[in-house]
């Protein structure tokens, strides 16, 4: 007996251990509310008169307090009269009755966050019945089990089907099956929407909430770390940084003339003819003039030296700068040597 006391215990442990990290929020009191309504057919619990068959309908309120624990208000109509005095009124009988439930699937399931598909709970309680002829008041009780098919995205849609038993226990609680009822019913539920947002409670996982907010706190230390080492370091001098990026926007803005030089008899740009080139601004407006060396005859020097103005104004171009004119020139005064490409801003 002990063992399995201990086996039992060990059990629960475990159950509650791997359900300690889910919390399921709290609701208020018009949350978790549900109507509906049902139709069965019963018959005596004895057997031995089974037909004709009990008829009824009725509607249903329910409010679930947990995931696991709720109740209900439902109100039956019992048409037909075996095992009831036939009356001259529409119904035989009528109940009201209070009913707890216990939702066995949560209970040992867990309950997830929403409804599953097909769930199983035990229903009983006590109620006011009244036989219609001749009319008569006592106390009846309902046993049985509640089979749900939640559909829906939002499961906020139930189809119940409901095995009971009804008892006529009377005034003294007696349960006799020679005065009860043996039925099943359907009925459908429309779970009215939370003050959450959905039709259900809500579950959250305060273990995955704790290592985000411990994955937070680490993150908050470490930029913690890195800004005081920000703060800690000496400041960087950067005058003279700065000042060689002026002079040399300076420079750009105010050259006016830039020289590209031509190998003997060619007219292509060398790497240092396009770097030359680079540094004028695509804001300027240039004339270009191409030269040749006096050696040769002076209608070659002048094609070539067309050819180098022609060549350096197809770069410039392609670059942005606008070229106002170019032109060759079979020498030009004032240099060394005359295999040059010459640009200036246009005045």
């Amino acid at each position: 007996m002990k063992k399995i006391f201990l086996t039992l215990a060990l059990m629960v442990s475990a159950l509650m251990s791997a359900n300690a990290q889910i919390a399921t929020e709290n609701s208020n009191v018009l949350d978790n509310i549900g109507f509906g309504v049902t139709a069965g057919v019963s018959t005596p619990l004895d057997f031995n008169s089974m037909f004709p068959i009990n008829t009824n309908v009725g509607v249903k309120l329910t409010k679930d307090v947990t995931p696991v624990i709720g109740f209900q208000v439902e109100g039956l109509a019992f048409f037909n009269g075996n095992h009831f005095v036939p009356s001259k009124t529409a119904f035989e009988a009528i109940t009201l009755g209070a009913n707890g439930v216990f939702n066995l699937s949560n209970a040992f399931g867990g309950y997830k966050g929403t409804p599953r598909v097909f769930e199983t709970s035990v229903v009983g309680g006590l109620g006011w019945l009244h036989t219609c002829g001749p009319a008569t008041n006592s106390v009846y009780a309902k046993t049985g089990l509640d089979l749900a098919f939640n559909i829906g995205k939002s499961k906020a849609h139930s189809i119940v089907i409901t095995p009971a038993i009804y008892w006529n226990v009377g005034n003294y609680f007696h349960f006799d099956r020679t005065q009860a009822q043996l039925g099943i019913s359907i009925g459908y539920i429309y779970h009215f929407k939370t003050s959450n947002g959905t039709h259900h409670f809500k579950t959250y996982d305060i273990g995955a909430m704790i290592g985000e907010i411990d994955r937070l706190n680490g993150a908050n230390a470490q930029l913690e770390k890195d800004l005081d080492k920000c703060m800690s370091r000496e400041p960087v001098v950067v005058e003279k940084i700065v000042e060689k990026e002026v002079e040399k926007v300076i420079k750009k803005e105010v050259q006016t003339e830039w020289v590209v030089q031509f190998p003997k008899g060619g007219a292509s740009l060398s790497k240092v003819a396009k770097e030359t080139l680079d540094t004028i601004g695509e804001n300027l407006v240039v004339d270009i003039i191409g030269t040749a060396s006096p050696e040769g005859s002076e209608e070659v020097n002048k094609k070539l030296s067309e050819k180098r103005a022609a060549v350096v104004a197809d770069y410039l171009t392609k670059r942005g700068v606008k070229v106002n004119s170019w032109r060759g020139e079979p020498a030009w005064v004032g240099y060394d040597t005359n295999r040059l490409a010459i640009v200036t801003v246009a005045q």
